[in-house]
């Protein structure tokens, strides 16, 4: 289904951008500490901002830069309850070129941008390069069973509706089909690649054609080559 090729490489590029983001604000964070000095600051004000379905308080930080100037800055990083109290005592870390840019010394003021954005990348990325890499692994399997697999005829059951997968709120189709070995007499049950139409009415023959790894008759692949092709 297009749309889901669509969304996956979505996915992997969305992920790699924000990893790509998270990487550039560490070495940015990591840089400027380098270059700063640092000095003692008092929080004189907790400042609210208010979303939707939140509140989030920035403290307001005042301290004397190296220079003697007195700097004061709002911290580019709230949370709730407020981090710090009015009158509480934090250490700074500033440029003396710029000390308005200045950055209170705390984990989350400190890395809290790459962290979130890192978070954020992994996720998309796992999603979407997972998708990525199953297709792959996917398409590698069929092409070495098309090429060394044992063909078996096995007995259709019907068709069903994969339902832990959804798309566009709509569930892919499977043929199910089954076999006995006729050594072991156990029986194997196989399920074809998702296919995005309703195959009923067009499954008329009672066997279905399936390869398999003769070595691992979990490798298999249901050959739906005599269904119509669904147009793009």
């Amino acid at each position: 289904m297009k749309t889901l090729n669509i969304i996956k490489y979505v996915f992997a590029f969305i992920g790699a951008c924000m990893l790509a983001g998270a990487f550039v604000s560490y070495n940015s964070t990591a840089s400027f500490l380098e270059r700063s000095e640092s000095a003692q600051g008092t929080v004189v004000e907790l400042i609210r901002s208010r979303s939707s379905d939140s509140n989030s308080y920035y403290p307001v930080v005042q301290f004397t830069a190296g220079n003697g100037r007195e700097i004061e800055f709002k911290s580019s990083t709230g949370s709730y309850p407020a981090p710090y109290d009015r009158g509480e005592q934090v250490t700074v870390f500033y440029e003396p070129a710029s000390p308005e840019d200045a950055m209170i010394d705390g984990f989350f003021s400190l890395w809290g941008a790459a962290l979130i954005i890192g978070a954020l990348g992994c996720v998309f990325g796992l999603i979407g390069g997972g998708m990525v890499a199953y297709g792959v692994l996917k398409g590698r399997s069929k092409a070495y069973l098309q090429k060394n697999g044992v063909q078996i005829h096995t007995s259709l059951q019907g068709v069903e509706q994969n339902t832990s997968l959804t798309v566009n709120g709509r569930n892919p189709f499977r043929i199910v089909c089954q076999w006995q070995h006729p050594q072991t007499r156990e029986l194997h049950v196989f399920r074809s690649d998702n296919l995005w139409f309703d195959p009923t009415d067009h499954v008329s023959q009672e066997k279905v054609p399936v390869l398999v790894d003769e070595g691992n008759l979990k490798r298999y692949w249901v050959d739906t080559s005599f269904l119509p092709k669904l147009a793009g």
